[in-house]
C-alpha cells in the first residue's frame, strides 16, 4: 500500500511538473540563440517571424516536416513583464533595443508599437480574444469547419473566460441599457450586441501568447533561433521566373548563416514577420515598387506595386470617466459590436505599478500611469497626433506626477472603427531591417470612419449618463475640481453637454486619435498574395500574416492571426500529402 501511494504521489507530482513546464514553456529543447545556428542549413519550411502566425504555424507544419523558425526577438519567458498583465503598461513604455515592444510613430503622428519577441503581439497587447464573425470568413473563402476546428486548437491553450469586476459589469449593463442589445454572455463569437469576450490572461493575471503554441511542435522537426536577423531572401530563377531559394541572416554578435530549403518542389519560404515586417522584407528582397526599389540601389527580383499599399490601422478614441467610487484594474473584456460599425469597450484602474512593495513601489509611486492609455507608451490624446513629441510626452508624465490620487480613479471607455476604410501605404526608409520602415494609415481620411467614430463617441457619452454606470462617473458628468489642477492634464476629459455638435465630434476624432494596435496590409489578398497566401508570380514563397488583411477581423485580430497559422498549416500538410501520394506535381 504504502508503494502504492507513493507511486502516485510520484506520478501525480510528474504530471503536475510536466504541467508547470508546459505552461511557463521554458523547456523548448528546440529554442536556441541564434549564435548556436550553423553556418548553413537545410529545412522543408523556412519561416520568418515567430509571432501571432508564426508560431502556430511552424508548431503545425513540424507535426511532418523539417521547419527551421527564425524570431527577431528573445523569448517571452525570459521577461517577467510580459507575462504579467500588472505591467503591461511597462512594456510598452520601454523603448530600449532590447524591450520586446519596437515603438515606431506613424507619418500620421500617432505613436504605436510593433513586437519583438517569440509569440509576437500577444505578448504586448492588451489580450482581448474573439473570433473573426461569419461573413469574414466567408469572403475570404476558408473552410468554416476547418477555421473553428483550428479557433479551438488555439483556445484550448491561450483562452480563459474572464471574470468581470464591478467596472466592466457595470459598463456591460450600460451598454445594454442604451440598446446595444442583445445580451450575448461569454462568447468568443463575433455578433451584433454586447458580449464579454475572451482574453489571453487567466485568473492569475498571467499573459499566455503564440508562443505557448509551440507546445504542439515535433521537438525533432523544428528548430527556433531567437534574436536572428533576416536580411533577405534568396531566389533562384526558373525560367523567368523568381524562385524562393533561402534565407541570409545573422545573429546577435553579427554573424551570418543560410538556411536554405531542402530539394522537393513544395518546400516553401513563408513570411509571417506582420505587417511592417513582411512588406518591409519583400521589399529588401526585391520584391516591391521597381521605382522605389531603385532609389534604394534594391536588385530588382518581381516589380510587385501592390507591397506595402493597403495599410490601415484601427483608429481609436477614447474617453476617461473619474469615479467617484474605486474601480478595479482591467483590461479589455466588455465589448458592445453596434450596427452603426464602431465598437465600444473599456478598461479600468491606474498606478499598474502599485503591486509592487517597498523601494520599488516608491519609485512607481513617481512613473504613475494609465496603463494602456498611459502617456509612456505613447498614447497622448490631449495634443493633435503631429504635436505628439517627446517633449509633450514629458510633460504629460511631469504632470500626472502632480494630480491628486482621487483624480486617477476612473476608467476609460473607447470607441474604434470597423474595418476601417482609410488607407495608406509603407515604404523602405533605408536598408536596415531592424529599422522601422515609414507606414502612413491616412486616419479618417474616408468618411465612413469619421461618421462611426463621430456615432461610437455619442454612444459613450449615452453609456456614462446610464442609470447602470451611475455608480461610477460623478452627477451629469460634471468633473471634481481635483480633476482641473493642471491644464495639461495628461487624460482625455471631454465635457459632454449633451446633443453634441456632429461636426465637434469628428474633429474630437481627429485630433485624440490613438492606436489600438491593429495596424494590417501591405500584403494584401489579391494584391500580392492569392487565396492560398502564395505571393503572386513568385514560386516557393508565401506571406501568412496579418499583412494579408484587406480589415481587420472582429473586434481584435489576434484570435484570428493564431487561428490562420493553425489553419494553414493544416491546410498545406493536407494538400501536399494528397499531391505527393497521388504524385501530382505542383
Amino acid at each position: 500500500m504504502a508503494f502504492l501511494v507513493a507511486t502516485t504521489l510520484f506520478l501525480f507530482g510528474q504530471l503536475l511538473l510536466c504541467f508547470s513546464q508546459q505552461v511557463r514553456g521554458v523547456n523548448y529543447t528546440f529554442m536556441r540563440e541564434a549564435v548556436e545556428a550553423p553556418v548553413m542549413a537545410y529545412y522543408d519550411y523556412i519561416i520568418i517571424g515567430g509571432g501571432t502566425a508564426g508560431c502556430p504555424l511552424a508548431a503545425t507544419l513540424s507535426e511532418r516536416y523539417r521547419v527551421l523558425l527564425l524570431e527577431r526577438g528573445g523569448s517571452p519567458y525570459d521577461d517577467a513583464r510580459v507575462l504579467n498583465m500588472a505591467h503591461f503598461a511597462d512594456v510598452l513604455a520601454d523603448t530600449s533595443g532590447a524591450s520586446p515592444s519596437q515603438r515606431f510613430v506613424s507619418e500620421d503622428g500617432v505613436i504605436n508599437a510593433r513586437p519583438r519577441v517569440l509569440g509576437g503581439g500577444s505578448c504586448i497587447n492588451a489580450g482581448f480574444f474573439t473570433r473573426a464573425g461569419p461573413g469574414y470568413v466567408r469572403a475570404l473563402g476558408w473552410d468554416p469547419k476547418e477555421v473553428v476546428s483550428a479557433y479551438q486548437w488555439v483556445e484550448d491553450v491561450v483562452a480563459f473566460q474572464p471574470e468581470l469586476g464591478p467596472w466592466q459589469a457595470a459598463l456591460r449593463r450600460g451598454l445594454l441599457e442604451i440598446g446595444v442589445v442583445p445580451d450575448n454572455g461569454f462568447t468568443f463569437d463575433h455578433i451584433l450586441g454586447t458580449k464579454v469576450g475572451g482574453s489571453i490572461f487567466d485568473a492569475q493575471g498571467r499573459r499566455h501568447t503564440a508562443a505557448d503554441l509551440l507546445r504542439y511542435s515535433r521537438p525533432d522537426g523544428i528548430d527556433v533561433f531567437l534574436r536572428a536577423r533576416v536580411a533577405r531572401i534568396v531566389f533562384s530563377r526558373k525560367g523567368t521566373k523568381p524562385v524562393a531559394r533561402g534565407v541570409l541572416y545573422h545573429d546577435a554578435r553579427g554573424g551570418s548563416h543560410m538556411a536554405y530549403l531542402n530539394h522537393g518542389a513544395r518546400n516553401e519560404i513563408i513570411l509571417s514577420a506582420g505587417a511592417l515586417g513582411s512588406p518591409q522584407l519583400l521589399m529588401l528582397s526585391g520584391v516591391g515598387p521597381a521605382d522605389h526599389l531603385e532609389e534604394f540601389g534594391i536588385s530588382l527580383v518581381l516589380d510587385h506595386p501592390g507591397v506595402g499599399q493597403g495599410m490601415s490601422d484601427n483608429p481609436m478614441n477614447a474617453i476617461y470617466v473619474p469615479s467617484p467610487s474605486p474601480v478595479e484594474l482591467s483590461l479589455i473584456q466588455v465589448v458592445g459590436i453596434t450596427r452603426f460599425g464602431s465598437y465600444i469597450e473599456g478598461a479600468s484602474g491606474s498606478d499598474w505599478n502599485s503591486r509592487t512593495s517597498g523601494a520599488a513601489a516608491a519609485a512607481a509611486a513617481q512613473v504613475r500611469s494609465f496603463g494602456m492609455f498611459s502617456p509612456q507608451t505613447g498614447q497622448l490624446a490631449t495634443v493633435p497626433p503631429k504635436q505628439r513629441t517627446p517633449e509633450a510626452i514629458a510633460r504629460a508624465v511631469e504632470a500626472m506626477s502632480q494630480v491628486p490620487d482621487a483624480a486617477l480613479r476612473g476608467g476609460f471607455i473607447l470607441e474604434k472603427v470597423l474595418g476601417p476604410q482609410s488607407t495608406g501605404r509603407l515604404a523602405l526608409r533605408n536598408l536596415d531591417p531592424d529599422d522601422n520602415p515609414t507606414v502612413s494609415f491616412n486616419y479618417f481620411s474616408h468618411p465612413d470612419d469619421l461618421r462611426r467614430c463621430a456615432a461610437g463617441i455619442a454612444t459613450i457619452e449615452r453609456v456614462i449618463r446610464s442609470r447602470a454606470f451611475s455608480r461610477f462617473a460623478y452627477p451629469n458628468f460634471a468633473f471634481p475640481a481635483t480633476i482641473n489642477v493642471t491644464a495639461e492634464f495628461p487624460a482625455n476629459l471631454m465635457r459632454m453637454r449633451g446633443g453634441s455638435d456632429p461636426r465637434a465630434l469628428e474633429q474630437f476624432c481627429r485630433d485624440t486619435v490613438m492606436t489600438i494596435w491593429h495596424y494590417h496590409g501591405g500584403c494584401q489578398v489579391g494584391r500580392v498574395v492569392d487565396r492560398d497566401y502564395r505571393v503572386l508570380g513568385i514560386e516557393a514563397l508565401r506571406v501568412i500574416d496579418g499583412s494579408t488583411f484587406n480589415a481587420s477581423p472582429g473586434t481584435n485580430p489576434q484570435a484570428t492571426v493564431m487561428m490562420l497559422g493553425r489553419y494553414m498549416g493544416v491546410k498545406i500538410q493536407k494538400e501536399r500529402m494528397i499531391a505527393e501520394g497521388s504524385g501530382i506535381e505542383p
